[in-house]
């Protein structure tokens, strides 16, 4: 057998099974499919994603999680530091995590609360403990915590001026942040595909007419638009509706900008031959739109959907801050950071900024979750 049969033979080298069985999966797959399969190779947008569904699931489950309520007030414990379990101390060590003795004091010289700790005193930590009474999800009445102490109270996070828990209060601003950049960004989303789709299908005048909509909204001076709308609001609305409020308002001012860019996208498609080709087999419009065009750049979509999430975040955050946002008995980010405000606060009890490190950690997830999402949903990457 002469060279070249040989090289010929390896080239044409049998197909096993398993190489047939897995090319026919990939070629038959949907591209959702697809889209999956390039995501669980994506280790840091995985990461990002568990970040934030363990985010989610706390928040939703804030009043099992944390010991307390939002409005729950210690008086023996104002402006306590944050607490850390222990399994030691001078009289040995145990399986079971424990507090030392702690009680807040004002110092007479400088006025300041202090945090005086007795490490003689051993406060053990009980999983699946009775405490306050709550709903659960709105709905189940309830009154166990998963973690708590018999005697005293528990600060994970430490406690404000006022002796609420911090961690429990955390707990509750992220399901409150979480669902309102949730929400405003679905709202935005559907109201940016259905207008960018219908202005880049049609064309025409009413494409015009929508474009000088999208102006005039996205020269709205935001900062004005929410100092009017804070005025705005009736002092007697409940924090529910100031909260659905809020996140209407946000909704209606991010849509433009996802829709202008639906818009070009789909004015550059419009003319392509399978288009052409739907519509005289006798497709209408919606299906042209929803079949056809905007999965051609899926990719392009998701990832302006994902980066969207932390700027609705950081909008209720910066926004509660300064006052704008949401109220108080109400719990957010934006609320919690309120106490941190002041430079006396910095001094005496930095523990208090502990809710923007959730604002910081959700915005990267996001972040790097919105990445791994564009390289799954490319039409053009290579599946290995």
């Amino acid at each position: 057998m002469t060279t070249t049969d040989l090289s010929t033979q390896e080239v044409q080298a049998p197909i096993t099974q398993m190489e047939s069985e897995e090319a026919q999966r990939y070629y038959s797959a949907s591209q959702f499919q697809l889209i999956w399969w390039r995501f669980r190779k994506h280790r840091l947008a995985r990461t990002g994603a568990l970040i934030l569904l363990t985010m989610a699931l706390v928040g939703l489950f804030a009043e099992f999680v944390g010991p307390y309520s939002g409005i729950t007030r210690v008086s023996e414990a104002v402006l306590v530091a944050p607490q850390a379990p222990q399994f030691c101390n001078d009289d040995g060590c145990s399986l079971r995590p424990f507090l030392p003795g702690i009680t807040s004091e004002r110092n007479t010289e400088t006025l300041r609360m202090e945090t005086k700790i007795d490490p003689s005193v051993r406060r053990d930590i009980y999983f699946f403990v009775e405490g306050e009474e709550y709903k659960l999800l709105g709905m189940f009445k309830m009154n166990t915590h998963l973690f708590g102490v018999e005697e005293g109270s528990i600060h994970l996070l430490g406690t404000d001026s006022l002796g609420r828990d911090i961690f429990s209060r955390t707990l509750l601003a992220t399901r409150t942040s979480l669902s309102i950049g949730i929400i405003g960004v679905i709202i935005a989303f559907v109201l940016a595909l259905v207008i960018g789709g219908v202005a880049g299908y049609f064309g025409g005048g009413l494409d015009y007419a929508i474009q000088r909509l999208t102006e005039i909204v996205r020269v709205i001076p935001v900062i004005p638009l929410y100092m009017g709308l804070a005025a705005a609001f009736p002092k007697e609305w409940s924090s529910t509706q100031v909260y659905f409020a809020m996140t209407l308002v946000l909704a209606l001012v991010g849509w433009p900008t996802l829709a202008r860019r639906i818009r070009g996208k789909l004015l550059s498609l419009r003319g392509e031959d399978y288009v052409i080709a739907a519509s005289l087999a006798g497709a209408g419009p919606s299906r042209i739109i929803g079949r056809h065009l905007l999965p051609a750049f899926m990719s392009y979509i998701i990832v302006d959907l994902v980066i969207s999430f932390p700027f609705m975040l950081l909008s209720e955050t910066a926004l509660s801050f300064v006052g704008l946002g949401l109220r108080p008995p109400t719990v957010s980010w934006g609320v919690l950071l309120q106490d941190a405000q002041t430079v006396r606060a910095i001094e005496q009890a930095p523990w208090l900024f502990i809710p923007a490190l959730f604002v910081i950690v959700a915005v990267l997830s996001f972040t790097v979750l919105g990445d791994g999402l564009r390289d799954a949903a490319d039409p053009y990457q290579v599946s290995g």
